[in-house]
């Protein structure tokens, strides 16, 4: 179960006799904290057992004589009528032992829940003996809110300048960006990066924001489930799409100050669908968005979720689904989400597959925990099952065709600013009037060609040139004009124009 108050909930379960409690979290500093707590909220005497040390009470000179075996650690315990809390690290490791070792677990449990105290556990994936299962009850920690890491950002600073003076250089909204990259990290995590970047310039200031950033990038995806995207682009840099960023711009204060939000009854968004023609910048969207907000953007390739073993698949999609959730707040990106999710003759092994992981995805899509903003993509949208494009999967469903002309001309424009080439140099008008049908994609090409040729030929980049090169290509709008009649026939009715 989830924790909202730790320190209350795990009283709660120990008073009501529930001796045996495993805290699931990978913040092993964190969790001793809250055993100390807990200890303290309740009044008793708290104990450590190691292998290496036997039971020690906190605060005594040294351990409970000849306790470092497991099995005469659990016999003290069952022969002791004074309520205590035992923290037993290490247990986990001998807990499949044989049915004696089984048996006096059992014996100190009962002793325990007689006298209302408890055992604690941390770790994740715990096995517990059949007899056992019924005896344990499974908590799980939150992960620092943004509170707690602010506040510890504070103490990093407040201990480094005890050293030598930290010069602070973040305004608020950097703050904010700080406290969002931090976020789904542990305790110990978080302060470790905070205080690496400090001390490697003597300072915290908004370019510490990448490093962080790339910090975090790191840790998830040691995973190997969701990627940690860079967010360099932003709304300004997406071309037209006006209907797509005056809906993003309304929902921006929103995902800023999500707690006024609720405050105001309003709920954190759960994303939209960009589907359209292929190369028309949904991903740069996808990546404008996260920029806009100052969230960080994981991508998730539901195609790396899939294995040959059974049940393995929704595993890894469950994994993906609670890191995601961990990490919030934060833009979750699922590119061409047709490719795992498109409608076929439903035979076979692997649509046995999409169909499963479908409906575990809507299920999360409906039920989801934390600030999570799902933006998923898609070039062949009318091939996605109806229930997954419903009205309330998605807030929006947003169409994003083919530039028009004073798009393009914008686009063209900038192309040659991201390669260092002055926009008024060229007549990018011309070039609009010329490439009539073509994707961003294709435009950027364009570019890309003709640079190519100018450094080939030792040239000048300039209209003529570019335009020679629009004329060699051949945009998708022509080879596969009844494709893109199709999509836009489809989301006449169904979609809201990006455009």
């Amino acid at each position: 179960m989830p924790l909202t108050d730790p320190i209350r909930d795990a009283d709660l379960l120990i008073r009501s006799r529930h001796p045996l409690l495993l805290v699931e979290s990978e913040d092993r500093p964190r969790v001793r904290t809250l055993f100390r707590l807990l200890a303290d909220r309740m009044n008793l005497p708290l104990f450590r057992w190691t292998r290496a040390r036997g039971l020690q009470r906190e605060g005594a000179p040294g351990p409970v004589y000849q306790t470092e075996e497991a099995e005469r650690a659990l016999r003290h315990i069952a022969a002791s009528d004074v309520p205590a809390l035992y923290d037993m690290d290490g247990l986990a490791a001998v807990l499949p032992g044989n049915a004696l070792f089984q048996a006096k677990l059992a014996e100190a449990l009962d002793k325990l829940e007689r006298l209302q105290a408890g055992m604690l556990l941390c770790g994740a994936g715990i096995e517990m003996a059949p007899r056992l299962r019924g005896r344990i009850t499974t908590l799980q920690l939150p992960h620092p809110g943004r509170e707690e890491l602010r506040e510890m950002v504070r103490q990093v600073l407040r201990d480094l300048n005890r050293v030598s003076p930290v010069q602070v250089e973040l305004s608020r909204p950097e703050l904010d960006q700080l406290l969002n990259h931090l976020s789904g990290l542990t305790h110990l995590e978080a302060e470790k990066i905070v205080t690496r970047v400090i001390l490697e310039d003597g300072r915290l200031g908004p370019e510490d924001l990448t490093r962080v950033a790339d910090a975090k990038r790191r840790i998830v995806e040691q995973e190997g489930l969701l990627e940690y995207t860079p967010v360099e682009a932003s709304l300004a840099e997406v071309a037209d799409m006006a209907g797509l960023k005056t809906w993003l711009r309304r929902r921006t204060a929103l995902v800023r100050d999500p707690d006024r939000a609720r405050e105001f009854g309003l709920p954190f968004p759960k994303g939209i669908l960009l589907a359209g023609v292929p190369g028309s910048g949904k991903s740069l969207a996808a990546r404008a968005v996260a920029a806009e907000w100052g969230l960080p953007l994981l991508r998730l390739d539901l195609a790396t979720l899939y294995n040959k073993y059974i049940g393995e698949t929704e595993k890894n999609l469950h994994r993906a689904m609670r890191l995601a959730e961990r990490m919030s707040p934060v833009v979750l990106w699922i590119d061409e989400i047709e490719k795992a999710f498109a409608q076929g003759d439903g035979q076979g092994e692997g649509s046995g597959v999409s169909r499963r992981i479908l409906g575990s995805f809507l299920s999360w899509m409906q039920e989801r925990q934390g600030q999570v903003f799902v933006l998923a993509t898609a070039n062949e949208v009318h091939l996605l099952p109806a229930e997954l494009i419903r009205k309330g999967r998605f807030d929006e469903l947003f169409f994003v065709d083919l530039p028009d002309e004073e798009s393009r001309a914008e686009i063209v424009r900038i192309h040659l600013r991201r390669r260092n080439r002055d926009p008024e140099s060229i007549d990018a008008v011309r070039i609009a009037q010329a490439t009539e049908g073509f994707s961003g994609a294709e435009l950027e090409q364009v570019v890309v060609s003709g640079l190519y040729a100018a450094f080939a030929d030792h040239a000048t980049l300039d209209t003529e040139l570019l335009l020679t090169e629009a004329g060699a290509t051949r945009p998708l709008s022509v080879t596969a004009r009844e494709r893109i009649e199709g999509l836009r026939a489809w989301a006449r009715d169904r979609a809201v124009r990006a455009n």
